[in-house]
């Protein structure tokens, strides 16, 4: 349905962005300029009925986003925002310098060593995408694969999806999205040439070469955005010639195509939130049939990578927490299977990075990522060790297979991100480059973690970090609390919050303000039943978690209520929402970025993307018991008449994975509700999607605005 009332929408937005007229000669002062008055979005009444159940959803018709009224009213929100914001303007300009000081404008990455080749990007200053680049191994001269910045001429938007290229070297398989909407369009450039051929292949996903540099195989979407097929593709040939290999018919999968790092097999996989199948074929003959390593069964996931004559395959079929086993190539099946790494209950085998005489495995324990190296020829192991109690670690880009270097990234709440190489046998790292953030000293920053009790006894960590050394040269703790606090969650999808370093929280830091994370169940900072423990029917114990973190930083006067203010974004988003309405007296503000806060509609809704696959992680409504329980926590529809905290809700008109309808309906009808005076304020990135701005500068911008809301809830002006 198309509804013709945009017009008051869009004379709000217009009078919103007017200047105040000028008083004239014969006044003796100024009038006052009148408080912003918010939009307010009109109802359509629609009852929604299931399991006998009529619910009110009067905001569904922001739904339509050809409506011209939807655009309208979030345009007019945008216009109210800017106006209750305008006096925090210079502020946010500032932020802004402050932001981009901390950032090496012309910088280059790491390269790394495929085939004869270095691969590596860089920026320049000025220009907000990176530019790809590559040169002959050791020291050739500089070829540029791939400008971002060029590709994004006339666009509003541009992101890089794959980056694949061929085994001889000649031909880069790249796709780009201009909208936001993470639908990508595959292309064939090659670099011999510097010029593309023909393809143009929509609504693809993963791609990799088969080994004849001739053959590609790719995944495409369904209408749900669902990767559902994965096809094969001759170049230079029509489209319409290519093979289909496999077509997924259960939608709770979505099917990727890769390569083990021996390039010796293609893998094609097909997996669900629960389960895994994953079928394998030589990389040399990409006409063959792929065969199938373990059949699907419920609530078993499997990955497979390759070595000699062996898959090493990691599985839960041994215990939640993950094992590692290998089957000989010939026949994969379970029967065949080869315990080389035992379950254990306490430690999660995350992942695997398997070369032709190592084996390097990824671990969490006790809320920490290990990682322990062995030697396939000897069968020794050795734990690599790490300087601070707190940290993150993980792969860096390894291409090579017959090495003994692995290439790990390491980084901390205090740690810029640093890129090392480790010498597998001599059990030795050398540090190849640390990020250079100008301005920054870490000897004025500390870490802790700290660990809060939920309702039930679980223990909970919480990463937090700050200021400790001030300008006079006094060293405080967190004995020295209360201080204004940023405290941030997720715990969905199994999902871990890695205590990484990020440069734009040093405005936050610099003016006193400790930033803190809450590792609640939901995520697998604690292993698989983390996650267990916080999804379907068990997901409230991620808001409960949540809320007795906040009580605890409280408690122990690390945090004060009327300077506490949290922070989520996405499925976080959902945690804002829910645990706002649970305890809108325990937070002063609120920021949700892209919240998922209409769970019961959208899970209801089939024809959206991510719906049926997500019926593992959240429930089927479909499902009485799965539908109760869902009412009990989804935002939108516990929204109650009372008082809320000052609330920063952002959202992007492109967003596939959360669509704009949901914040947008969930700040409609909160405004209705509400009986305080705080800001709501609703901010609609028009031309982007789930991640916000892609230009590097853009992005800048977005933060300096989050955190002038932030800081301006802190009493911070400048």
């Amino acid at each position: 349905m198309k509804f013709p009332l945009k017009f008051p929408f869009l004379l709000l937005a217009l009078l919103m962005s007017m200047p105040t007229p000028p008083a004239s000669a014969d006044e003796t002062a100024p009038a006052p300029v009148p408080a912003p008055v918010p939009p307010v979005a009109r109802k359509v009444e629609k009852v929604l009925t299931l399991h006998g159940e009529a619910r009110s959803d009067p905001y569904a018709w922001l739904r339509d986003k050809p409506n011209p009224e939807v655009a309208a009213y979030l345009e007019a929100e945008n216009a109210y925002t800017a106006a209750v914001m305008k006096p925090a303007e210079a502020f946010q300009d500032a932020l802004y310098a402050e932001l981009l000081g901390h950032v090496k404008e012309t910088d280059l990455s790491v390269p790394y060593r495929e085939g004869e080749w270095l691969y590596y990007f860089r920026t320049e200053k000025g220009k907000q995408y990176r530019i790809y680049c590559r040169k002959k191994f050791p020291d050739g001269p500089e070829q540029v694969t791939l400008d971002l910045n060029e590709l994004a001429k006339g666009q509003k938007f541009m992101a890089l999806g794959r980056y694949v290229v061929s085994d001889d070297g000649n031909l880069l398989a790249y796709s780009t999205d201009s909208t936001g909407f993470r639908q990508f369009t595959l292309f064939i450039k090659d670099l011999r040439a510097n010029a593309l051929w023909p393809e143009r292949i929509a609504q693809t996903t993963s791609a990799a070469w088969a080994a004849d540099n001739m053959t590609l195989l790719y995944a495409v979407e369904d209408a749900a955005k669902r990767p559902y097929r994965v096809y094969r593709h001759r170049l230079l040939e029509s489209q319409t010639a290519d093979v289909l290999v496999y077509e997924e018919k259960d939608e709770r999968f979505s099917v990727r195509i890769g390569r083990t790092r021996s390039r010796a097999w293609l893998v094609l996989s097909a997996d669900s939130h629960t389960t895994s199948e994953a079928r394998v074929l030589k990389a040399d003959t990409p006409a063959g049939a792929f065969t199938v390593v373990a059949p699907r069964e419920q609530e078993h996931e499997y990955e497979v990578d390759h070595r000699g004559d062996l898959f090493y395959i990691r599985t839960n079929s041994g215990g939640r927490n993950f094992r590692l086993v290998t089957a000989p190539v010939t026949a994969p099946g379970r029967a065949n299977w080869k315990e080389i790494v035992p379950h254990r209950a306490d430690v999660m085998l995350e992942d695997t990075d398997l070369f032709a005489n190592h084996l390097v495995l990824h671990e969490r324990a006790n809320g920490l990522p290990r990682l322990t190296v062995r030697n396939l020829a000897t069968q020794a192991s050795h734990a690599m060790s790490f300087p601070e109690p707190l940290y993150a670690v993980f792969s860096e880009t390894n291409r090579v297979f017959g090495t003994n270097v692995f290439r790990y990234g390491y980084q901390s709440l205090v740690t810029p991100s640093s890129v090392f190489d480790y010498d597998m046998d001599a059990k030795t790292s050398k540090l190849l480059k640390e990020l250079e953030v100008p301005g920054y000293d870490r000897s004025l920053y500390a870490s802790d973690r700290l660990w809060a009790t939920a309702s039930d006894g679980t223990k909970i960590p919480i990463s937090i970090v700050w200021r400790a050394k001030l300008s006079d040269g006094r060293r405080r703790t967190l004995k020295d609390g209360p201080f204004p606090m940023l405290l941030g969650g997720y715990g969905s999808y199994g999902v871990v919050i890695p205590d990484t370093f990020n440069a734009n929280r040093l405005p936050l830091l610099d003016r006193g303000v400790v930033v803190a994370f809450a590792h609640i169940r939901g995520g697998a900072e604690m292993g698989k039943k983390w996650h267990d423990d916080g999804k379907m029917l068990k997901k409230k114990n991620t808001f409960t978690d949540f809320i007795a973190s906040a009580e605890f930083l409280v408690g122990e006067k690390i945090a004060a209520k009327d300077r506490l203010v949290i922070s989520g974004g996405s499925a976080g988003g959902l945690l804002m929402g829910a645990v706002t309405n649970m305890r809108p007296d325990l937070f002063h503000a609120v920021v949700a970025r892209v919240p998922f806060v209409d769970v019961l509609n959208t899970m209801s809704d089939p024809t959206l993307p991510l719906t049926v696959g997500e019926y593992e992680e959240w429930g089927n409504p479909a499902k009485k018991d799965e539908y109760d329980y869902i009412k009990t926590y989804s935002p939108y529809d516990n929204l109650r008449k009372g008082a809320y905290p000052a609330m920063l809700v952002v959202t992007s008109f492109n967003d596939s994975q959360v669509f704009y309808h949901e914040p947008a309906k969930y700040v409609a009808r909160l405004r209705t509700l509400k009986t305080d005076a705080n800001p709501l304020l609703l901010k609609t990135n028009m031309a982007a999607g789930h991640g916000g701005a892609s230009g590097r500068y853009d992005f800048l911008r977005e933060t300096a605005f989050e955190w002038g809301f932030v800081l301006g809830q802190f009493g911070f002006a400048k």
